[in-house]
C-alpha cells in the first residue's frame, strides 16, 4: 500500500472510530519555539508547571519520542448529540447556531450551575486515548514493524500547533483551533509515528477583523490576538488553579463552576459546530441544568459517585465546593430575600469545612 492509499485507509478507519478528521505533519516545529518561550517567560501558564517542566521537548516531537518522523493528528467533535436540559425545544439547534445563544442565555440564570460543554459527558482523555490506540493498532497490522505513541492532552505536546500544521484548522484569536466546517467544539489527539508520511495541507486563517472572542472574555484573559494569559482565564481558575481564586476575578466568574465557553459561544464559526456521533459526550444528569444549591449539597461520596469517568473528578471535592461557593456568592448579590436565606443556610453548612480554601470562599460568598 503506497502512502497516499494508506492515509486514505487511515481516514476510513478513523471515521469508523468516531473521529471527524485526520491530518499528518512533520516534526520540525522550530518556528513555534520562540512563541512558547515568550509565553512561559511572561508567566502566562500560571500554576501549570508542567507546561515548562520538559523545556522545548513540547516543540520537539523527535526528542520526546526518539525515532518520530511524522505526527498523525485526529479531531473528534464533542458537542452533545442532544441539547442541554434547558434547551429541549431546539434539538437541531447546532445546525443553525441557535445552541450558542441558548448557552449564553443560561449564563444569565444566576442560580444555575454552568459546566463547560466539553465536561458534561465522559472524560475525553479516556475516549480519545482508547480510540487512538485502536487506530494505531489497525495501522500496525498493515505496517510492520511500526513504532508509535498516542497522546491526548497528556504529555508535553504542542497540540494546537500540530493540528494547525496538519490542516485541522487555523489558530483563532482565542488560541483555539478553528475549522471552517466544525468551528472549535472538538478534541485533538496525536499519534507519533516512526514512518514518514506525506503531510496534509495547511489551511489559511479566516478570523479576519473579528474580535468577538477578545471582547466577550469576562476576565480579559485574551490579552492580545492569539495570546492568552491563563492566570486570568476562568477555565484555568476553576480547573487548573488549586489555590484561592483572586478577588478581582470572583465576581466575573458568575455562575461558571467548571470551565468557560464564552469565547467559543460568540465565535461565528461555531454555527458550523458538529454534534458528536458518540454517546460518550452526551450530557450527564446532574452536570447540566442543575441548581447551584443542589450541587453544593453533594457530600464527597456523592461528588465522587456522580463524577465517575468525568473530567470534573480530577479537580477534587474541595475545588468543586470552592467554585460553587463563588457562584453562590455571585447569585446572592441580586437574590430575593427568600433566596438569600436559602443560599446563606447552604453556605453555613460549609463554613467550618476542613479545607481552608473552602472556608475562605464560603466566608467571601456570605458577604456578597
Amino acid at each position: 500500500m503506497d502512502n497516499k492509499a494508506l492515509i486514505s485507509q487511515i481516514q476510513t478507519w478513523a471515521r469508523e472510530l468516531g473521529f471527524s478528521q485526520i491530518g499528518v505533519t512533520g516534526v520540525d516545529l522550530s518556528s513555534a519555539e520562540p512563541g512558547l518561550l515568550s509565553w512561559l517567560a511572561n508567566g502566562f501558564h500560571g500554576d501549570m508547571a508542567y507546561m515548562a517542566a520538559h523545556g522545548l521537548k513540547r516543540a520537539r516531537p523527535a526528542e520526546l519520542v526518539p525515532g518520530t518522523v511524522s505526527v498523525l493528528t485526529a479531531r473528534m467533535d464533542y458537542l452533545p448529540r442532544f441539547t442541554s436540559h434547558a434547551t429541549h425545544a431546539a434539538t437541531d439547534a447546532a445546525s443553525d447556531g441557535d445552541w450558542t445563544e441558548l448557552e449564553l442565555q443560561r449564563l444569565q440564570h444566576a442560580n444555575e450551575a454552568i459546566v463547560s460543554i466539553y465536561a458534561r459527558g465522559r472524560d475525553y482523555h479516556k475516549v480519545m486515548r482508547s480510540r487512538l490506540q485502536k487506530l494505531s493498532e489497525r495501522i500496525a497490522l498493515h505496517i510492520k514493524p511500526l513504532g508509535y505513541r498516542v497522546f491526548t492532552d497528556s504529555a508535553p505536546v504542542l497540540e494546537a500547533e500540530l493540528a494547525q500544521r496538519s490542516g485541522q484548522g487555523w489558530r483563532g484569536k482565542h488560541t483555539l483551533v478553528l475549522n471552517r466546517e466544525a468551528g472549535s467544539m472538538f478534541f485533538l489527539g496525536e499519534i507519533y509515528l516512526n514512518i514518514n508520511l506525506p503531510p496534509t495541507q495547511e489551511t489559511s486563517s479566516h478570523c479576519g477583523s473579528c474580535k468577538a472572542c477578545i471582547s466577550v472574555c469576562p476576565t480579559q484573559a485574551i490579552v492580545a490576538p492569539y495570546k492568552l494569559d491563563a492566570r486570568r482565564c476562568i477555565s484555568y481558575l476553576t480547573i487548573e488553579h488549586a489555590g484561592s481564586i483572586p478577588l478581582e476575578f470572583r465576581h466575573l466568574i458568575g455562575n461558571r463552576v467548571y470551565g468557560c465557553d464564552d469565547c467559543q459561544l460568540v465565535c461565528p464559526w461555531n454555527k458550523f459546530a458538529k454534534r458528536s456521533t458518540l454517546p460518550d459526550f452526551d450530557e450527564r444528569d446532574g452536570l447540566s441544568g442543575q441548581h447551584l444549591l443542589a450541587l453544593f449539597a453533594w457530600s464527597e461520596y456523592e461528588f465522587l459517585h456522580n463524577t465517575v469517568g468525568s473530567p470534573i473528578r480530577r479537580i477534587g471535592y474541595g475545588r468543586w465546593l470552592r467554585n460553587i461557593a463563588v457562584a453562590l456568592g455571585n447569585a446572592r448579590r441580586d437574590a430575593s430575600s427568600d433566596d438569600k436565606i436559602r443560599i446563606d443556610t447552604a453556605l453555613q453548612t460549609r463554613a467550618n469545612h476542613t479545607s481552608e480554601i473552602v472556608r475562605e470562599h464560603v466566608a467571601w460568598a456570605l458577604l456578597q
